[in-house]
């Protein structure tokens, strides 16, 4: 995998960190989830999603985030951009304050839309 961009964003003291990765297999999507949570241990949720073109694929993560909330709203940029054999991981740092589903939904979105925004 290669790590083409990176972002950071603080929301209401839980913290954002955004990593889109170049992908084409589930095998090295798996081995940079373990690197990242071995870098984060202390990171609260480690959300992602995927899309990839042979054979096609897409998944989505919440990694305890409540349903639909972190995983869907990433792979929903991935897909509306049209992207394949990409991977965004956002890892969160909780801060405290409770988002909503709502906040949730938005964050993950923004913090995913940002990573290709900055390209």
């Amino acid at each position: 995998m290669n790590l083409i961009n990176t972002n950071y964003i603080i929301e209401k003291k839980s913290k954002f960190y955004g990593f889109l990765y170049s992908c084409k297999n589930e095998d090295e999507i798996k081995n940079e989830l373990l690197k990242l949570k071995k870098e984060h241990k202390k990171a609260t949720h480690i959300c992602y999603a995927y899309r990839i073109s042979n054979p096609f694929l897409e998944k989505a993560v919440d990694d305890g985030e409540p349903s639909g909330t972190a995983g869907r709203p990433i792979l929903s940029v991935l897909q509306k951009r049209e992207q394949k054999n990409v991977c965004v991981f956002v890892v969160r740092y909780f801060g405290g304050v409770k988002l909503g589903a709502g906040g949730l939904i938005r964050i993950y979105a923004k913090v995913t839309a940002d990573l290709f925004n900055k390209n």
